[in-house]
């Protein structure tokens, strides 16, 4: 081939690697000769409940219109939404799970000769989303594994278009509280947008944590996105949404695609949202989960990262590749986080208490071969 098509595409598209998503349980079934009944996949901080059961009740009474496309306003979802939480239908934007959001707000407000901010160890869908419209990427340092608030909004100059911050964050499930945050924002220009990426919010169970939904109208510059993916137990249907100021989902709006939410997800959507008893579930699966994990680990010795997420960061004091691969050997999938700049830890997502189990017991016996 003559033609180096790399080289026609976009300068900050020609500098990105894909995204690698965590091992399939087919793709580690095939590689190891294993049947996948014997896998447990703790590596995409998946909702281990499995979908809730009102939520397949809307996927099938929904399947008889799948020649039709979807609502592309996603009008019941915005109407669920917006009851729920409060906000008009004008201040909601819908997406293709929160990453779509995420992307939506970079190819809207960010372009070459401007500059986005996030912070070390965060989500890496910021970084790629940055160089893909060729603004310029600002990575702050973080501190103790979590973002410097304080350092970042001292980050931002005039040229400054977006700010990412997660709470809690992934990988690392730190977080910030109401004070910190409200000092950062006191400090960021009106006219840079603060994306305050609440993905793992759900499974906080913290009194008084801090909600980003409590500061919408405070903060004009202030978007902050959610995801069906997680606590909702969605993940394959790809849902998501964000809240902002009218002007801002109006501009979100413009360079949406007009049928990102498919019917299916739609439908989904709406009864989890109003399905109480699957989220209460959820999180108390989830806290238990953590509390299994943290004893299983401090019995071995390991240490790791304080987590409001549905995973956690195990610290192995070492290069943790040798490890990852000896789970994955065992048939135990996790998430190697040396991409983030974490190469001595692996992130574990929170599952059932036996896949919990069948982990520690598998690092146990990793650990103790080598």
């Amino acid at each position: 081939m003559s033609c180096d098509f790399l080289s026609l595409a976009l300068p900050g598209v020609q500098k990105l690697s894909p995204y690698v998503p965590g091992k399939p349980v087919e793709e580690l079934a095939r590689e190891f000769g294993l049947e996948a009944a014997e896998i447990v996949k703790l590596a995409s901080n998946e909702n281990p409940l499995g979908p809730a059961p009102k939520a397949l009740k809307a996927i099938q009474q929904a399947l008889p219109e799948l020649t039709r496309y979807p609502d592309g306003n996603g009008f019941v979802l915005k109407q669920a939404l917006s009851q729920r939480f409060g906000f008009e239908q004008s201040m909601i934007t819908l997406g293709n799970g929160s990453n779509d959001i995420l992307e939506l707000l970079g190819r809207a407000f960010a372009m070459p000769g401007t500059e986005v901010v996030f912070s070390q160890h965060a989500f890496a869908v910021y970084p790629i989303v940055t160089q893909a419209v060729g603004a310029t990427a600002v990575e702050v340092p973080a501190r103790d594994w979590g973002h410097d608030l304080a350092a970042m909004a001292a980050a931002i100059t005039p040229t400054t278009r977006l700010v990412f911050i997660a709470n809690p964050n992934n990988p690392t499930g730190t977080w910030f509280e109401r004070g910190e945050f409200e000092a950062f924002m006191a400090q960021v220009p009106e006219q840079v947008l603060v994306v305050l990426d609440e993905a793992y919010t759900e499974y906080v169970m913290v009194e008084d944590a801090l909600n980003g939904f409590d500061y919408i109208d405070r903060y004009p510059n202030l978007v902050v996105s959610r995801t069906f993916s997680k606590a909702y137990g969605l993940a394959a249907l790809r849902v998501g949404y964000c809240i902002s100021h009218p002007q801002v989902a109006d501009v979100l709006n413009r360079v949406r695609q007009p049928f990102n939410v498919n019917s299916l997800a739609l439908a989904a959507a709406v009864a989890s949202l109003e399905d109480d008893v699957y989220l209460a579930e959820s999180r108390q699966v989830n806290h238990e989960g953590m509390r299994q994990l943290e004893q299983g680990l401090g019995e071995l010795g390991l240490q790791w990262i304080p987590s409001r997420g549905n995973f956690i960061a195990v610290d192995l004091g070492r290069d943790a590749g040798p490890v990852y691969q000896g789970l994955l050997r065992a048939g135990v999938i996790v998430r190697p986080v040396a991409g983030y700049g974490m190469p001595n830890h692996l992130r574990v997502s929170i599952g059932l208490p036996q896949e919990n189990k069948r982990f520690l017991d598998a690092l146990a016996g990793v650990l103790a071969g080598e």
